[in-house]
């Protein structure tokens, strides 16, 4: 019988195969698009599928009353700072670099945060499998690539990254007080609640039309309301340092597609970051998830 390790491993995977086809499905939106907006109605569609998937269940809805709000207020307002930090980031840096320094950063803040929170490092495996993966992130996100990062896209992109971090560690902090699903549900509705006032002031002509409502949709659903259940819920299991790197499987899913319906052309680059991405995550995935070293008080 397949653990439950291996389970939320197998359930974190399928959440960043989800994200990664989020570059595909939004180049069937307009040119016209505003960054930001796509970012807050992915949240608001993503939380009022969350909070769907927890009325249907008695226990999900009951537990309501009684989830740490503090935590998931944190929580929400840290996913939505990554959601529209990343989309603004991507917007003057572009997809490839945006992409590998919020991702690729967000292992390195997860670390950070669990050696100054918890007290404890990972393990030397799960490091250097980090470490590789990020190295092939960097690789595979880049390749090909001819523009040039800004100043501002790079810090932008650096604050995503961190944003992204803080909400898997405060997830996976408050993760066995309640179902998963409610505390998805309760995180994104405090982030579309924060998101929403942004719709005030960007143009929203663009959404005319079946094509991107269906985009919209599955960027909603499937891509923030499935993934992110599947996600919390594999938080609960494993640490949130694990979960954030096995997270990498987001670029490469997002290679993957790229190469086989948008038809980019197939580099050597790429291909090797992508082989260096997969050594990595199995080096982090064949590491202990529960057990860290205890940092030295000395």
């Amino acid at each position: 019988m397949i653990s439950l390790r291996w389970a939320a491993i197998g359930a974190v995977i399928l959440a960043a195969a989800l994200w990664g086809s989020t570059g595909t499905i939004q180049a069937l939106l307009p040119e016209g698009r505003a960054p930001v907006a796509v970012g807050a109605l992915r949240l608001i569609v993503g939380a009022a599928t969350l909070l769907l998937m927890a009325a249907v269940r008695p226990d999900s809805r009951a537990a309501f009353a009684g989830l740490p709000w503090r935590g998931v207020a944190f929580s929400g307002i840290a996913i939505c700072a990554y959601n529209l930090l990343f989309f603004w980031s991507v917007s003057l840096t572009g997809v490839g670099i945006g992409t590998a320094i919020t991702i690729g950063s967000a292992p390195v803040w997860t670390s950070l945060y669990e050696i100054a929170i918890a007290r404890r490092r990972p393990p030397p495996r799960a490091l250097v499998g980090q470490a590789i993966s990020i190295m092939g992130v960097l690789i595979l996100a880049t390749s090909g690539q001819s523009g040039q990062a800004g100043g501002v896209g790079i810090l932008l992109a650096l604050g995503a990254g961190a944003c992204y971090a803080a909400y898997s560690v405060s997830t996976s902090r408050i993760g066995h007080t309640a179902p998963s699903v409610s505390i998805a549900a309760a995180t994104f509705l405090v982030a579309a609640l924060c998101a929403a006032p942004v719709l005030i002031f960007v143009p929203l002509g663009w959404l005319a039309g079946p094509v991107p409502w269906a985009a919209m949709a599955f960027l909603g659903i499937g891509a923030t309301g499935l993934s992110y259940a599947l996600y919390t819920w594999g938080l609960t299991h494993i640490t949130a340092s694990s979960a954030v790197t096995l997270a990498l499987v987001e670029p490469l899913t997002a290679w993957i597609l790229a190469t086989v319906v948008v038809l980019e052309p197939l580099t050597s680059g790429a291909v090797l970051g992508a082989l260096l991405v997969f050594a990595g995550l199995v080096l982090v995935t064949t590491a202990s998830a529960r057990t860290r070293a205890p940092l030295s008080n000395a």
